[in-house]
């Protein structure tokens, strides 16, 4: 008997709109059955978390098993946004991976700080950012136990 294949909706906060349109091309050519939204600052993460205005339809913007972390966002960092994430107990037990351009340690090590789950430098090539879509939504779907 074949059970019906998991999906995980991810969302993912990201200003850059190449890097959003590269992610969402890399998560259809990597044929995992995610569902993929996008927020473009720290406020618009927390505003569709706590489904905030436009964001107030749960069919529309469901709740994520998996945020997509950048640190560098206008209006509100990821360092910021993850910090009260954390901080909220109705949001504190969604993962985030940082998925970012800095390879500075401090970053690395202030993400982890803050509670981060992984913390994983942007590839260079869309080959490359296929490879981590797949495997992320393997990982999150296949393998983690998410409550």
């Amino acid at each position: 008997m074949n059970l019906p294949k998991k999906t995980l909706v991810i969302l993912m906060a990201e200003d850059d709109k190449d890097d959003r349109l590269l992610a969402h091309e890399a998560m259809h050519e990597s044929r995992v059955l995610n569902e993929l939204h996008f927020v473009e600052n720290g406020v618009e993460l927390l505003n569709y978390l706590h489904g905030n205005g436009i964001y107030a339809d749960r069919s529309i913007y469901p709740m994520p098993g998996l945020i997509l972390l950048d640190l560098n966002m206008p209006k509100m960092d990821g360092r910021e946004a993850l910090a009260k994430m954390k901080a909220d107990k109705n949001l504190r037990r969604i993962p985030v991976v940082i998925l970012t351009t800095s390879k500075a340690e401090e970053d690395m090590v202030k993400g982890y700080d803050l509670g981060a789950a992984s913390y994983i430098t942007k590839p260079v090539t869309f080959d490359a950012l296929v490879e981590l879509m797949r495997a992320l939504g393997k990982y999150w779907v296949e393998f983690v136990e998410l409550p």
